[in-house]
């Protein structure tokens, strides 16, 4: 992997360049199931919301940003404080290099400063590969120590195909009998 990656927190003022990574998805692809390219404001709200509790980063190369990655909210109850649910989107062409990998593991080290335990990711499935959908997330997802929890059959509706969910969890902490508060992002340095 490339040395001159900058890892750093994203902020709103990034929200155009983030949706020009992450555009190509919904347009292109059933990664994401969302049908239509947000507005650069209801993105930039998007990235401020989690923010609030939570890490949203980006890593720059040669001045640009080239991927992104954040944690968000599991479920709403108190009892899953301790659980999010994880996502990363790359610009095209820089997959396989590393920048993924490099992006995750960022994330998975500012997660655990805030007593982050189980790391959830929810993603798109194809029984049968096509051309808006491979398994490269699951690999990519296995290959960081995610496993296999659920699946989920034919449960979202793109490109007039029918696609899985599956979910994979990664944990990264011990669950102690009275596990440590979560600490929201705003409340830490990490960069």
């Amino acid at each position: 992997m490339d040395e001159n990656i900058l890892i750093r927190m994203a902020s709103s003022k990034d929200a155009k360049e983030i949706l020009d990574i992450y555009a190509p998805y919904i347009r292109d692809t059933a990664i994401t199931f969302e049908y239509d390219v947000p507005t650069v404001d209801e993105f930039a709200q998007r990235i401020k919301d989690t923010l609030k509790m939570y890490p949203y980063i980006v890593a720059i190369k040669d001045g640009n940003i080239a991927g992104y990655a954040y944690a968000s909210e599991f479920k709403k109850r108190a009892a899953y404080d301790w659980a999010v649910e994880t996502s990363i989107y790359l610009k095209q062409g820089y997959s396989g290099k590393g920048l993924g990998k490099k992006l995750y593991l960022a994330l998975e080290e500012i997660l655990k400063k805030q007593n982050i335990i189980n790391l959830n990711a929810c993603i798109a499935y194809a029984s049968a590969e096509d051309a808006h959908l491979g398994n490269t997330s699951m690999k990519f997802h296995e290959h960081l120590g995610y496993k296999l929890t659920g699946h989920f059959n034919k449960c979202g509706y793109k490109f007039g195909t029918w696609y899985d969910i599956i979910w994979m969890e990664k944990i990264i902490g011990e669950h102690f009998e009275n596990p440590a508060p979560v600490i929201p992002i705003t409340q830490l340095k990490v960069f």
